[in-house]
């Protein structure tokens, strides 16, 4: 009996009542879009590189180190050279060593030079290794391996042929045209800036900065690389392994852990993360005093509704009850539209965000903090339902 009636209440106001599920859907589903793309970012982040214990390159910021050798963001002020990475590999300790040198581009996307330990033992999320959608790696010194993204965006092939350029811009005017690359394979989906890079030779990227008629050879080496990744032999060395390197007397190196350096990462970006989540819940609380106000301008128009309840002995709690279910259905209502868009537009949309964005975003979103979030959002319609409920009650009083 109860519920027929705040349904026939709501019925009667039917315009104002959609007006008001629409704000709050289009509001709780903004809030619940930024918990999740924020934690899904943040987990993608993490499992950008897995199984490394050390990235090494030449001294200067943790931070910038990360980002540019992991994340293909930013560049080195200056390089290590080829003499101490090859220091670093054969020492006791290093169960392997990749290579990665970067400076060159293909139309806006990094070109890496690395070796074959890159798609032996780089790792990605849950340690999971590299793939090969087509072709394999490069065996060749003109060879190149290219990521799913930039296989996809241009539309290549195994066995087509491209120029890399200098410099790291979406436009060159030093195309290294009198070598071309040609395609040996394409690299499956990682989600990772993986997707959106091209690999090549060391030797090939030596190369590729030589005049054409110059005898190549394909055991050459550069002077020097921007970065390597490290696996060592026991994590119980890590930290000695981290100290001998930063005291190299050879030049002046760095060693980061990842793990540690990523966390500093994000506590950088933990403002901007605390803007987007306050701008999202003043926009659900902007929705909600909407539809209070909406309540109390109502009151008037209800007047006789309530003399009604009244006179057929309806009391004065019964009216409070009334006044807050019909909140909380209006709002779990909108609520629960709004997980349905977010659920349909995230499958929906997991290959354009995947292909724009290069991030693999998982419409699973029901997750601790999601939970949290809802019941944040149900029980601040609730508090927001208590001034008009107690308008309601006080003037249930006055027609008794």
């Amino acid at each position: 009996m109860f519920w027929r009636v705040v349904v026939a209440s709501l019925a009667y106001r039917r315009g104002a009542v959609l007006l008001s599920i629409v704000a709050i859907s289009i509001s709780a589903l903004t809030l619940l879009s930024v918990e999740h793309i924020r934690q899904q970012a943040r987990q993608a982040f993490s499992q950008t590189v897995s199984g490394v214990d050390l990235i090494v390159g030449a001294r200067g910021g943790d931070i910038n180190l990360l980002l540019y050798s992991v994340f293909h963001l930013g560049s080195a002020s200056r390089n290590m050279s080829y003499q101490s990475f090859d220091a670093l590999q054969q020492s006791a300790d290093v169960a392997w060593a990749i290579p990665l040198a970067m400076g060159d581009s293909h139309r806006g996307h990094r070109v890496v030079g690395t070796n074959a330990n890159f798609f032996e033992h780089f790792r990605y999320g849950q340690k999971t290794p590299l793939q090969f959608q087509q072709g394999q790696a490069f065996k060749q010194t003109f060879e190149v391996v290219i990521g799913a993204q930039v296989a996809r965006k241009f539309n290549y092939q195994v066995g087509d042929s491209l120029v890399i350029s200098h410099g790291l811009g979406q436009h060159s005017f030093q195309q290294h045209e009198q070598h071309p690359f040609t395609v040996s394979g394409i690299l499956a989906p990682t989600g990772t800036p993986v997707d959106k890079a091209l690999y090549v030779s060391l030797a090939g990227l030596e190369a590729a900065h030589r005049p054409a008629g110059m005898a190549l050879d394909a055991a050459i080496i550069p002077d020097s690389i921007t970065a390597t990744l490290i696996g060592l032999t026991s994590r119980l060395k890590t930290f000695q392994v981290q100290r001998r390197i930063n005291e190299y007397r050879g030049e002046p190196l760095m060693a980061i852990l990842p793990g540690v350096t990523l966390t500093q990462l994000w506590d950088s970006l933990n403002v901007m993360e605390a803007t987007l989540r306050t701008i999202a819940g003043l926009i659900f609380a902007a929705a909600l005093i909407g539809l209070s106000a909406t309540l109390l301008a109502s009151m008037r128009e209800r007047r006789q509704e309530l003399i009604i309840m009244r006179t057929l002995g309806a009391r004065p709690s019964f009216i409070i009850l009334l006044i807050q279910a019909e909140v909380m259905l209006i709002a779990t209502t909108a609520i629960g539209i709004a997980i349905l868009l977010l659920w349909t537009l995230l499958s929906a949309g997991q290959s354009v965000i995947m292909q724009w964005l290069g991030l693999a975003i998982s419409s699973d979103f029901f997750t601790a903090n999601v939970g949290l979030t809802l019941l944040g959002l149900v029980a601040a319609s609730a508090m927001v339902a208590l001034y008009p409920s107690y308008r309601a009650y006080r003037m249930s009083l006055v027609v008794s």
